[in-house]
C-alpha cells in the first residue's frame, strides 16, 4: 500500500524542517497537516484523525514524549518520533510510551519515508478493517473511505460517521460499550453520549433498509452497539429501535 489517500500530522516547530517534510510526504502521495506546538498537536490528532503522527522531541511547550503518553490515551495510531535525542534511554522511553518507530536527525529522506510507509502498512493490516464491507445494498470501501449504494450512487458519510463505522468494524459482531465507543472516536474526556446517539441515527438512516428496524447496526439497551456481517443480518432483526 502506498502513503496515497494517508494523512500523516507533523508535530514540528522548526520551520525550515517543516517546509522539508511537507515536501517529502506531499510530492509521496500523503495528505498532510503540520503544527508546532504540543498543544496544537494533541488538538489536531483529535480533531482529524490522522493515519500517523510524526512528532519531534523538542517542542517549544512540552516535551514531545508529553505528546505521545496525551494520544496513546485514547488512539492507536502509529507515533514515528523524529528527533535529535541520540541517547538509548531516551529511545526505549520512546518505545515504551508507545511509540511505533524512532528516527534520528539528520535523517535520510528516504529512509523515512520508508519506515513511515511500513509504520502505516502494519497498522492498517493489524488494526482498520480492509477491503469492502457489505452492508445490504450498501458497500462501504474501508481504505478509501468511500460508500455507494449497489446501484452506484454514493452515499456521503461523514468523517466521524466514518470513525464511528471504522471502529464498529474493527470489532465486526462484537459488542462495544458506549464509552469504548465514544473513547475511540472522541477521545477520553469527552462526554459524547448524545452525539452518539445522534450519529447513529444518521448511519442508521444512510445504510440501513428499515432505519427503525436497523439490520446492521444494532443497540443493545444500556450497554452499546454492534455491528453484524452481511450472513447474520439477512436473517432479519424485527426490534423496534431508537437509538
Amino acid at each position: 500500500m502506498t502513503g496515497a489517500m494517508h494523512l500523516i500530522l507533523i508535530v514540528e516547530d522548526d520551520q525550515a524542517m517543516q517546509k522539508i517534510l511537507r515536501m517529502l510526504f506531499e510530492t509521496n502521495g500523503f495528505r498532510v497537516l503540520v503544527t508546532g506546538t504540543a498543544f496544537r498537536g494533541e488538538q489536531d490528532a483529535r480533531l482529524h484523525r490522522p493515519d500517523i503522527v510524526l512528532v519531534d522531541l523538542g517542542l517549544p511547550d512540552r516535551d514531545g514524549f508529553e505528546v505521545i503518553t496525551t494520544i496513546r490515551a485514547w488512539s492507536p495510531v502509529p507515533i514515528v518520533v523524529l528527533t535529535a535525542r541520540s541517547a538509548e534511554p531516551q529511545r526505549l522511553a520512546a518505545f515504551e510510551l508507545g511509540a511505533d518507530d524512532y528516527v534520528m536527525k539528520p535523517f535520510s529522506a528516504p529512509e523515512l519515508l520508508a519506515r513511515v510507509k511500513a509504520v502505516v502498512r502494519r497498522h492498517v493490516r493489524g488494526v482498520l478493517p480492509m477491503g469492502v464491507l457489505e452492508l445490504g445494498e450498501v458497500s462501504v470501501d474501508m481504505t478509501r473511505r468511500v460508500a455507494r449504494r449497489h446501484d452506484g450512487s454514493e452515499v456521503r458519510l461523514t468523517p466521524i460517521e466514518h470513525r464511528i463505522l471504522e471502529t464498529l468494524a474493527r470489532h465486526s459482531d462484537q459488542l462495544m460499550t458506549h464509552s469504548a465507543l465514544i473513547k475511540e472516536v472522541w477521545g477520553p474526556h469527552r462526554d459524547g453520549s448524545l452525539a452518539l446517539r445522534v450519529y447513529i441515527r444518521s448511519l442508521r438512516r444512510k445504510i440501513e433498509k428499515y432505519p427503525g428496524r436497523p439490520h446492521h447496526i444494532r443497540t443493545e439497551l444500556g450497554v452499546g452497539y454492534r455491528l453484524v456481517t452481511l450472513a447474520e443480518s439477512s436473517q432479519g432483526h424485527d426490534t423496534l429501535q431508537d437509538d
